[in-house]
């Protein structure tokens, strides 16, 4: 046999070779859920993107100081409720 003939046949094997475990492989990833993982990573990975996101927003648009508290007077207790209690 030629050296030729030779070196074409052991490449031609080699690529069927190669071309039965890489469609194995893809069989395999297939059969255990491999693209169903890869887009769960995917979705965890832009939920904590947009988690991030979200609370470097909320927390500058936050003020840091906020007014004063104001609430309703307290009645008076010895007074009359009719005319300390706030009308509606």
């Amino acid at each position: 046999m030629d050296v030729q003939k030779i070196t074409t046949g052991v490449t031609a094997a080699a690529v069927v070779g190669t071309g039965g475990i890489m469609g194995g492989g893809h069989l395999i990833d297939q059969q255990t859920g491999g693209p169903e993982k890869r887009a769960k990573a995917e979705e965890t990975e832009l939920r904590t993107i947009v988690r991030e996101e979200l609370k470097s927003v909320l927390w500058e648009a936050w003020p840091e100081r906020t007014g004063g508290v104001k609430g309703l007077e307290k009645p008076k207790p010895n007074g009359d409720y009719r005319q300390t209690t706030p009308q509606r």
